[in-house]
């Protein structure tokens, strides 16, 4: 028994945010069905394509475990068919423009006068407001949200993350929203618009940047990398390189082979608790009693120092050497890993983080697995569905179709080629 199985979701998503939202769901036992566009689909299956003939990785990574119905939504017989689905689901997921589903025939009035316990979640990328009508893709939502002003390096232009915040970051703020929709229907029996803003989604993930900007009020930054280096602040809080985001500074440092490696680094965090064995590890034992270094405040002008003092040490260890030896001292480090390192690790493999799936078109691929790990249930990755794979198999099991009645919608040109 899977935790969301029985609850049937309407997916009306593409590219990026809504889908990992329904991809989410479907992994926690959801019905999810895809709704695609005749002959096209979802713009991401031919997207940045790497097998000829076969669905890109863009669009398999996001939709697993999901079925597919091709409709058009602008035929008379696709709205009969759409009004059919949404009075047979308990969640519409979309990220249309804005008003798009409404211009369908099908905005929020109309699927509440349908199926009144509908739970319609949305990814847009403004809320209400001057923005609301926008478009955004992720970059923009990283820079709307705060991300990039406070990403990259002092003095140098605004940086966006690789970490896919805006579009990923949103999807699941989404979920979760809509697992809250759904409790708050088992105990009202009503359902309700949920929305996620994408610019919202990347500011609650850039909390401790917006914490910084009050901080200001109160005089510099110190733990910042410029207090250190004597450079007044303005009135917004800025960026900080690879400087921690939290009270313990930490720092990204060069390790053995880091001259042709671009990945040999790792990241050192001067936790407090462990400043004397740091002391001890790097060969400056003095610097425990020192009231120049003893203490967080005292050490704070001096983290440049500092750093490059632990280089040192770090330059003569690789990336894991560093891990082997802090580790059981207790000192916070992290491995900087390529992706190829990622997708070559086993422990990953084993614990299902990263998942090998097989695909008809495009044979085996790899893929990120659920980042979530449950007790009582695996979540098991399946691949993601052809273009209109089920379209037949939900007319008739979903929605009760007869024969004749099949015939008539597959004839009308409403689902596509079947």
């Amino acid at each position: 028994m899977k935790p969301l199985q029985g609850i049937r979701v309407l997916d009306f998503t593409h590219v990026q945010s809504g889908p990992t939202c329904t991809q989410l769901l479907a992994w926690f036992g959801a019905d999810v069905i895809k709704v695609e566009r005749p002959g096209t689909g979802d713009a991401t299956r031919t997207q940045l394509v790497d097998v000829p003939d076969a669905d890109s990785l863009y669009f398999t990574m996001l939709n697993h475990n999901k079925r597919s119905i091709c409709l058009n939504t602008k035929h008379e017989t696709g709205k009969e068919v759409l009004a059919r689905l949404v009075s047979s689901c308990d969640v519409l997921v979309e990220n249309f423009a804005p008003g798009a589903l409404g211009r369908m025939g099908f905005g929020w009035e109309r699927i509440q006068q349908i199926n009144p316990r509908m739970i319609m979640a949305s990814v847009k990328g403004f809320g209400p407001g001057k923005f609301e009508d926008c478009k955004v893709y992720e970059n923009v939502a990283q820079c709307a949200g705060g991300s990039a002003s406070t990403t990259g390096f002092l003095g140098d232009v605004p940086m966006v993350t690789g970490a896919q915040i805006g579009d990923s970051g949103t999807g699941l703020h989404l979920a979760l929203g809509i697992t809250v929709a759904l409790l708050h229907r088992q105990k009202t029996g009503r359902g309700q618009r949920v929305l996620a803003p994408m610019q919202d989604g990347v500011l609650n993930l850039c909390r401790v940047k917006l914490r910084d900007q009050q901080r200001l009020r109160a005089g510099p930054l110190r733990e910042y990398s410029q207090f250190g280096n004597g450079i007044e602040f303005g009135e917004a809080t800025p960026r900080a390189g690879n400087d921690s985001g939290g009270g313990q500074p930490g720092r990204i440092l060069r390790c053995k082979g880091w001259e042709t490696d671009p990945n040999a680094y790792t990241y050192f965090i001067t936790q407090v608790a462990v400043w004397p064995r740091i002391c001890e590890l790097i060969g400056k034992p003095e610097w425990i009693d020192d009231p120049d270094y003893a203490t967080l405040k005292a050490r704070l002008p001096r983290l440049d120092e500092v750093f490059a003092e632990i280089e040192e040490w770090t330059s003569t260890k690789t990336k894991f050497e560093v891990m082997e030896i802090c580790n059981p001292l207790n000192i916070p480090v992290g491995p900087i890993l390529s992706m190829k390192e990622i997708a070559e690790d086993q422990g990953l493999r084993e614990s299902g983080t990263i998942v090998e799936v097989e695909h008809p078109e495009r044979g085996k691929y790899l893929t990120v697995g659920c980042p979530i790990k449950f007790s009582d249930h695996n979540v098991v990755v399946d691949r993601s569905p052809l273009l209109g794979e089920h379209t037949v198999e939900i007319l008739a099991d979903v929605l009760g179709y007869e024969d004749d009645e099949l015939q008539r919608i597959i004839e009308s040109g409403a689902v596509g080629k079947v």
